[in-house]
């Protein structure tokens, strides 16, 4: 008899939904590896200086550069702390016994906070960006 990881419960605490374990893990670490190399790619492409668009935008030693590398860095770095909550949670509907999940709310609001402090940063980092190709001091 397979292992599954429960996902969605109903209000008696029966599971719902479940996947098998192996599934969930696979497709866990596919989800991980894809944005990873998708969000990394646009940090080195501005880092290897390998397109002309982009380093004409962000030259060395421009402010902005640096400023939206470590955007882009400490993005991923959330995004995984956000996949990792995930996958804690998960593990807390699978195995009860050890741990509640009713131990993972504040997580519930740190996520979406944290997500939307780093989109709002983006933004601001934009708006910068643009202020200075519009005055020309690129």
């Amino acid at each position: 008899m397979p292992d599954f990881a429960t996902y969605e419960q109903n209000s008696k605490g029966l599971p719902v939904k479940q996947l098998g374990k192996e599934s969930f893990f696979y497709i866990t670490v596919v989800i991980f590896f894809v944005y990873n190399v998708l969000l990394i790619i646009p940090g080195k492409l501005i880092e290897m200086k390998n397109n002309t668009s982009l380093q004409r935008i962000f030259p060395v030693g421009d402010i902005y550069r640096d400023r939206i590398l470590a955007w882009i860095y400490s993005f991923i770095g959330i995004l995984n702390v956000c996949t990792c909550i995930m996958v804690f949670y998960i593990h807390s509907l699978t195995n009860q016994n050890e741990i509640r999940s009713s131990e993972y709310n504040v997580f519930f609001y740190i996520v979406p906070i944290l997500l939307v402090v780093w989109v709002m940063a983006l933004l601001f980092l934009l708006v910068g960006k643009m202020k200075q190709v519009k005055t020309g001091t690129v």
